[in-house]
């Protein structure tokens, strides 16, 4: 709007425009119809008129600024799937201590996930009160800073104990040969077919930190995830399977389409049968998920491309890892690097049959639901000391083989629902690539911003003409 004044002769000037006023009929002059009222009556004193623009300004800032803030949450990139330390937790998580003993232990809960921390040479407790029929896995997640310096063994145990003290199940995760700190993930079990643990009440989920002289004494982040699993409606035998194709299975082949990984186990990138190509730098770690039904059977390998930017050599400078719907760890695969394509692969996996809990090691044995499998690609840090910051290109080949039929008809429903099972949704996931909890949560920001700053933009619309109209009146 251009500045706005009156002189003596009852003209209003807008800018550099003249446009007569009034005249009265008494000097025999013709109101124009584009005229608009006598000067007296229209022009309104300079001070109420700087009032009203001042307050259209007002008003007018404060919208620019709510917009702004509206547009850069909703715009605003999240950390880099794969980014060194950026490991995504469930937007879901409940944040809870650990307790240095049993007897103070916070409660968890069957289909809950949590967030809490470890301290170096921590040992902390969490409790579970538990049924008599149900299975029960608890798998925890631990995330160390990024650049926190680590040892090949360091890690952590995690066990499961009733209230007696005594373990039904533990298992532990290290960081391995890399010496690169990334999540890794341990579980344990209470398994009612077991001699052990047997019957409902309290029990206790145990995190132990293991570390080696001389690593850093960062705090970790963790995950904790509890899924229960309901019994059979008819029992099955308890022999494993006998009569699988344990063959090393052929890669996947064909054209590598473009498919970026998550920045952990909830936001994981959806895959399914083909070859998939996404970027990672050192120290980073892409999170991928399977959807394999009963029956089918997953083979996974994934390839390190060349580079020519340095020379040298990183031992188990890729790391493939594979989780069950549980977190449980299945399978893992590395190899070393000196600027050559390089391929890790996964054994042999047996197809998901429930009855596959029967067999003694892990890479079959956890082939015992249907569900997502993660698929979980860790590039060593290292390899940047002797190959650049890249990022570097990695091919992941997926199979899923064989015809998928009924599940073993449980009585009841796991918690969280529909954990082992595989539906359409999950199947068109893998297709189109769409991503877990956390990746959802940022799109329906995305929409909620662009749609709350379209308002905002009409509103000032509204509010500049409102303003014009009352400023020319």
């Amino acid at each position: 709007m251009g500045h706005v004044r009156s002189n003596d002769e009852g003209w209003r000037v807008m800018g550099r425009r003249r446009t007569a006023w009034w005249r009265t009929r008494a000097e025999g002059g013709r109101t124009p119809a584009r005229l608009a009222r006598p000067v007296g009556a229209a022009v309104r004193p300079l001070g109420e008129l700087r009032r009203r623009r001042a307050s259209v300004v007002r008003r007018v800032g404060v919208l620019v600024a709510v917009l702004c803030a509206t547009a850069a949450l909703a715009g605003q990139p999240a950390t880099a799937a794969g980014a060194p330390g950026s490991y995504g937790y469930d937007k879901g998580d409940r944040v809870v201590n650990g307790a240095t003993g049993a007897a103070d232990a916070v409660g968890l809960k069957s289909g809950g996930t949590y967030r809490s921390s470890l301290p170096k040479g921590a040992s902390f407790y969490y409790g579970l009160t538990l049924d008599e029929v149900s299975d029960v896995y608890v798998s925890v997640t631990a995330v160390p800073p990024a650049g926190t310096k680590v040892a090949a063994t360091d890690g952590i145990r995690v066990s499961l104990q009733n209230a007696a003290g005594t373990s039904c199940t533990h298992q532990s995760a290290s960081f391995g040969a890399s010496r690169s700190p990334h999540p890794v993930a341990a579980w344990a079990a209470r398994e009612t077919g077991r001699a052990l643990c047997k019957g409902g009440g309290q029990y206790y989920v145990l995190v132990e930190r293991v570390d080696a002289t001389g690593s850093s004494s960062d705090t970790w982040g963790l995950e904790l995830t509890v899924v229960s699993e309901p019994p059979l409606a008819q029992a099955v035998t308890s022999d494993a399977p006998q009569d699988w194709n344990s063959a090393s299975p052929e890669p996947a082949t064909g054209e590598a389409r473009s498919r970026a990984g998550g920045s952990g186990f909830a936001g994981a990138v959806a895959v399914g049968q083909g070859v998939w190509r996404g970027d990672i730098a050192p120290g980073g770690t892409l999170f991928y998920k399977v959807p394999v039904d009963w029956g089918q059977q997953l083979s996974v390998s994934a390839d390190l491309d060349a580079s020519d930017a340095g020379s040298g050599y990183v031992s188990r400078a890729l790391d493939l890892a594979l989780y069950n719907p549980v977190r449980a760890s299945v399978d893992e695969a590395g190899v070393g690097y000196q600027g050559s394509p390089r391929s890790a692969a996964l054994d042999a996996l047996p197809p998901v049959e429930y009855r596959n809990r029967y067999f003694v090691v892990d890479h079959e044995s956890g082939m015992r639901f249907a569900g997502s499998y993660y698929v979980v690609v860790h590039l060593a840090a290292q390899v940047a000391d002797d190959f650049g910051q890249g990022p570097f290109p990695v091919t992941l080949r997926v199979r899923v083989a064989g015809a998928a039929h009924g599940g073993p008809g449980y009585e009841g429903r796991s918690e969280p629902r529909n954990v082992f099972d595989v539906t359409s949704q999950d199947r068109a996931a893998a297709v189109t690539g769409s991503g877990g909890g956390g990746d959802t949560a940022m799109k329906v920001l995305a929409v909620a911003g662009i749609g709350a700053g379209s308002v905002l933009l009409a509103t000032l619309g509204a509010w500049t003409v409102a303003a014009r109209r009352r400023a020319t009146t």
